[in-house]
């Protein structure tokens, strides 16, 4: 197994080998993000991103797998405590053949767990034509040579408390409707074993994902779902709530995609039997140069059952202004 010593800053590698076919993208769409442009030709077609294309989401899965089996699962790795920053660059089409490519920026040892290592990478997700189409800096944790790192220990497993009704919420895709500070709580999601390690299997094969006997020997402790899922089942809960939106208004807006986000932070690991309670919360808006367009920042969270926060991240969205384009 390769470890932190193993490493050297700097260091450039291209790997992997994805095609992404149409039904794959339609699958991931249905599931996790059932956006027009992601599921329909012609509504694509008149989108600002002029033709059916895969799910960012689904685009980060895909580099998650060639990260897993180009190399990570060849190393000492005990996973990564979140994303620096995601850069969508360019869409991403049906037949499209992807690979990666990996720098070292530099590394360094744990100061408050001296038996790990902290490697800092900029992957970049390149299509056939050598063209990046997205990009994405993050750290990843491996152990120092000889060393084992002690399992965090595992929450009790508490009976859930059963949940009390709630009015399924309501998210407006408008500009004009966007309110700094404004929250919504988008729903909540159970987390169960076969749905983490299908998930894992297709996007995330670490071995803490997949099999919970190595899962026990690992930094986490117990089985625990792909940061990927949980990031996923927020954009699902979402786009549901602006679903719901639409479907009361007599003018429905066409939907925007993201350029990317920033600080994804995976604070506290998601077990099996964990139930998530996401939501949004717009920060900030401005109008676009593009006429009939503005963009809203947001952040985006999850907290388990405890009302433990265990997932983040800042992130920005386009939407369509009322009267224009």
């Amino acid at each position: 197994m390769l470890t932190f010593e193993d490493f050297t800053p700097g260091e450039t590698t291209c790997f992997g080998h994805q095609p992404v076919t149409r039904q794959a993208i339609l699958e991931f769409a249905r599931e996790f993000d059932p956006q027009p442009f992601h599921l329909d030709e012609a509504a694509a077609s008149k989108s600002l991103l002029g033709g059916l294309s895969a799910s960012g989401w689904h685009t980060a899965g895909l580099l998650m797998r060639m990260i897993a089996t180009g190399f990570l699962n060849q190393a000492a790795s005990q996973g990564a405590p979140g994303i620096r920053s995601v850069k969508w660059l360019k869409p991403v089409r049906p037949g499209d053949i992807l690979s990666a490519r990996r720098t070292l920026l530099g590394k360094r040892v744990s100061k408050s767990r001296p038996e790990l290592g902290l490697l800092d990478w900029r992957f970049e997700v390149l299509n056939q034509h050598g063209e990046a189409v997205m990009m994405q800096e993050n750290v990843i944790m491996v152990s120092l040579r000889g060393a084992h790192p002690v399992p965090v220990q595992v929450p009790e497993r508490l009976p859930l408390p059963p949940l009390a009704p709630a009015a399924p919420a309501l998210l407006s895709g408008w500009y004009e409707d966007m309110a700094a500070g404004e929250r919504v709580a988008l729903g909540t999601h159970l987390f169960e074993p076969a749905a983490m390690i299908g998930f894992a299997e297709k996007f995330d094969p670490q071995p803490f994902h997949i099999d919970e006997a190595a899962a026990r020997n690992s930094l986490f402790g117990a089985l625990s779902a792909s940061g990927w899922h949980t990031a996923a089942v927020w954009m699902r809960l979402n786009i549901a709530a602006r679903q719901r939106f639409d479907a009361l208004q007599s003018r429905w807006p066409e939907a925007g995609p993201s350029p990317g986000l920033t600080n994804m932070l995976w604070q506290k690991p998601v077990y099996a039997g964990d139930r998530l309670a996401y939501a949004t919360q717009c920060t900030g808006k401005r109008l676009t140069s593009r006429p009939g367009w503005g963009l809203m920042t947001f952040k985006a969270s999850a907290d388990n059952q405890a009302g433990v926060r265990v997932f983040e991240f800042e992130g920005a969205v386009f939407c369509p202004v009322r009267g224009e384009g």
